[in-house]
């Protein structure tokens, strides 16, 4: 479509036509205080004065890559096969936005449709949509997927959930008459003693994070024999890695599966490349937000992939969209898609118990040493733990810096309660020359 400029006859009539006289009144409803009166931009750069400018700038951080990082709570580092750059590098793939027009290009529809086959194989459950914009916000469109097909509108959240999650959940749900419920802890793990407590009619879900945000493994089967009588949904929530040899999410009762997808082929860097999975059982698909890809035949017979489900506000009545997801982390999520592939269910099977074996060794090692100890009397955990310690925390944090390794996360940020207790996370990508060496300066501190 070519671009025609408009002339001031033209903006006079447009602005007419909505009852103002200048593109300013528009923007009158914005405190005068507010308004910026005029940007003081520098003279333009040459390319070349441009790039050295960035490239100073760039300098000042620290990536992980001169840095050894203990530290997960939601992004986490992971080895990436260059496998995976070589397929979405492509320039049939590359793109920031989402595939539009998807319909005409059966090479994206294709990889979209295998992408989703590789999630619903992965969480046990029938149905993948075409990926989210990330964990959280997935979550919060599964918990809006429980209120519209059950009716209901309380949702019982356990506390062992990633507390952003919480917060995009709430944000989600703002302006709509939802009552959320927090299911107490036990130890590190959620309450099912608490859990029974809370149930009424009007609930619509019960969502559960597992490995949740201590790392601890929830017992999701017994959560849904809790739920199932009361005839509400489980959500839960997952780390995908963990799935290469924890029982499925489908096999567990869950009826929605939701989770990051950064951890499947996306770098950590800059907050992590992220993209959101959400699948769930075949009645609640018509029920999903975003798009379902569909493999079909054409009228010689031939394979062929088409957009099946697709409720959003674009194409359906508004009223009647489940969601007003567009642009979506398409990239990221075929990253995912190749990663997948590219390891094969035995081989992710190896590298899910390779995280375990190496955090489990970390976690061995670091509760000898005194002046540390486990946080919990369950030790069932994945990739992160919970250390509780009698020392400087601030001090050894900062020991750490000095050696080039990104510490624990303190879990007094997030929970008060929890007062010197240190989140470790280890997975496939430290050696055990990197975890010893981690061990030798905690004895020091």
């Amino acid at each position: 479509m070519d671009y025609i400029s408009i002339n001031d006859q033209e903006k006079k009539e447009m602005f007419s036509s909505i009852g103002v006289s200048k593109a300013e009144d528009l923007f009158s409803v914005i405190p005068e205080k507010a308004k910026v009166k005029g940007l003081n931009l520098p003279k333009g750069l040459s390319e070349q004065e441009l790039v050295s400018k960035f490239e100073i700038l760039a300098g000042k951080n620290i990536s992980l890559k001169q840095m050894k990082s203990f530290r997960g709570a939601g992004i986490y580092e992971h080895f990436i096969p260059s496998l995976v750059d070589e397929i979405t590098g492509r320039s049939e793939f590359l793109t920031a936005y989402t595939p539009y027009q998807a319909e005409a290009s059966q090479g994206t529809l294709q990889t979209i449709f295998e992408y989703q086959s590789l999630i619903t194989q992965l969480t046990g459950l029938d149905v993948a949509n075409a990926s989210m914009y990330d964990g959280a916000s997935a979550l919060a469109e599964a918990a809006l997927v429980s209120i519209r097909s059950t009716g209901k509108k309380k949702l019982l959240v356990s506390s062992a959930l990633h507390p952003e999650y919480f917060q995009v959940l709430k944000t989600y749900l703002q302006g709509l008459a939802i009552d959320i419920k927090t299911i107490p802890l036990d130890g590190g793990n959620t309450s099912t003693k608490d859990l029974k407590n809370l149930f009424d009619p009007d609930t619509a879900s019960v969502i559960i994070q597992s490995p949740n945000f201590f790392g601890q493994i929830e017992d999701l089967e017994e959560i849904k024999k809790l739920c199932e009588p009361a005839g509400f949904l489980l959500i839960s929530v997952v780390n995908p890695i963990s799935l290469g040899i924890l029982k499925s999410p489908g096999e567990a009762g869950s009826d929605i599966c939701v989770g990051e997808g950064q951890v499947l082929g996306n770098p950590s860097g800059m907050g992590g490349f992220t993209f959101g999975f959400m699948s769930c059982k075949q009645s609640l698909a018509w029920k999903m937000p975003g798009r379902i890809v569909g493999q079909t035949t054409d009228t010689k017979g031939r394979r062929g992939f088409v957009l099946t489900l697709q409720s959003r506000e674009q194409h359906i009545r508004r009223e009647k969209a489940t969601s007003n997801i567009c642009t979506n982390s398409a990239l990221n999520a075929l990253a995912g898609c190749v990663y997948l592939s590219g390891w094969g269910p035995e081989g992710f099977k190896k590298l899910s118990t390779l995280n375990l074996s190496k955090s489990r060794y970390a976690f061995e090692e670091i509760i000898k040493i005194k002046g540390f100890s486990a946080a919990f009397s369950n030790h069932n955990f994945f990739n992160e733990f919970v250390i509780k310690t009698t020392k400087d925390v601030n001090k050894l944090q900062s020991k750490l810096l000095d050696e080039k390794i990104l510490g624990p996360l303190e879990l007094e940020k997030f929970f008060p309660e929890f007062k010197n207790c240190l989140l470790f996370c280890v997975t496939e990508a430290r050696t055990k020359k990197d975890i010893d060496k981690l061990v030798d300066i905690l004895k020091e501190c």
